[in-house]
């Protein structure tokens, strides 16, 4: 299944992994990578010597492409974007915020740069300073979003720019797949699907709780302060919206939140953290392999287009 970015790439299947924090640590990267997509780490807010080991425990797993996710509002982004050239890694996707300030020295190391946009303005500024491709993530997706959705933001990016466009945001098997080759991508990430694999780390918790996850049972929280996530409701969503709705503050929000994620990911708490998933959790059914996965996604997108891709 060749396209134009996974001959950037370098891999087998146009299909990346989201860099989600507190997800996507090196067992999960390696696991993707070696089953042809591209795996990523995600550096989210760790310190930059986490980073490194990250990556040499994921060299261990795989001699396959595989890249990191840099949370650009962390304090720690400058040392991070450091690391990325010392360990030689290939291939970095970016988000909160503009790695405008990094591009000449990634370029400089052979750096595939690939920024995740919510907005075809900043899509265009990401071409602009010298971007390999982008990710355009609609608002299906977990996590930090935008307002657009994948339907409608992934055509407007693609007419909008001359490099390749990577679909992410509801997208969970072939036929989200076909559709976003449809609009004009040419590769898609996806991220809530990944989670419920073998190699994820996630408390068992996590993974069941988006198993059972129906299409009603995605909440957006964080509107009144700017700063939009999507999870899978709970108790904590429950309060977060009640908050919201009585005019509560920013700070006494943010309390609510604070180390949700680690306490839903790492403790197994889904009914107090945050269970950061998209609204594609709903057509999640099953933990399997990474491997079986991306198979299953390759083959499905091959029966929606009525022609064999891979032998």
């Amino acid at each position: 299944m060749k396209t134009e970015v996974t001959e950037l790439l370098g891999i087998e299947y146009p299909i990346i992994q989201g860099g989600m924090a507190w997800v996507a640590e090196y067992h999960l990267a390696a696991g993707v990578s070696n089953a042809g997509g591209l795996g990523l780490i995600g550096a989210a807010s760790a310190p930059a010597e986490w980073v490194r080991e990250q990556i040499r425990s994921a060299r261990k797993l795989t001699d396959r492409p595989f890249g990191v996710n840099i949370m650009l509002m962390s304090p720690y982004a400058d040392e991070v974007a450091k690391v990325i050239v010392e360990e030689g890694v290939k291939v970095v996707t970016t988000g909160a915020g503009s790695p405008e300030k990094y591009m000449q020295m990634w370029k400089e190391a052979g750096v595939k740069v690939i920024p995740v946009v919510a907005s075809t303005a900043l899509a265009r500024r990401m071409e602009r300073c010298g971007a390999d491709a982008v990710v355009a993530e609609g608002c299906e997706a977990g996590g930090h979003i935008g307002e657009n959705t994948t339907m409608v933001l992934v055509p407007q990016i693609v007419d909008a720019l001359k490099i390749p466009v990577i679909a992410a945001g509801g997208i969970a098997d072939g036929r989200g797949m076909a559709a976003a080759f449809m609009l004009g991508a040419k590769a898609v990430q996806l991220g809530t699907v990944f989670v419920a694999t073998e190699e994820s780390q996630v408390h068992e918790n996590y993974k069941k709780a988006i198993i059972k996850a129906k299409d009603i049972d995605s909440r957006v929280t964080g509107r009144t302060a700017g700063h939009p996530v999507r999870a899978l409701r709970n108790q904590m969503t429950k309060k977060y919206l009640e908050l919201e709705k009585s005019g509560a503050g920013f700070e006494e929000l943010e309390l609510l939140t604070l180390g949700g994620l680690r306490k839903a990911i790492v403790e197994g708490d889904v009914v107090n953290g945050s269970v950061m998933a998209g609204q594609s959790a709903a057509m999640v059914k099953e933990v399997m392999s990474c491997y079986d996965l991306i198979r299953k996604l390759v083959r499905e997108t091959e029966e929606c287009f009525g022609r064999k891709y891979y032998e």
